[in-house]
């Protein structure tokens, strides 16, 4: 997917919700930390288990999941 090697689904792990290498650290987790100001280097200063490319992975998957794209069913006028 994308090239998102290290975002992980697994039912065992939240729930299958989207993780950082099926560690119990969530993608929305480190969206919301970047949201709320904290830096790369704080986020892994608290999470030594995560790497910068984690990071930035986390946004990418966050992006495409809300890319702005609207699928019209045949029919409906615009």
């Amino acid at each position: 997917m994308l090239g998102l090697d290290r975002i992980t689904f697994d039912p065992q792990v939240l729930g299958g919700k989207a993780c950082i290498r099926k560690m119990r650290i969530s993608v929305s987790l480190i969206v919301n930390l970047v949201a709320n100001g904290m830096t790369v280097a704080e986020i892994l200063e608290e999470y030594p288990d995560l790497e910068e490319a984690d990071i930035q992975q986390a946004l990418r998957y966050a992006a495409w999941t809300v890319e702005d794209v609207v699928y019209m069913p045949a029919g409906v006028p615009a």
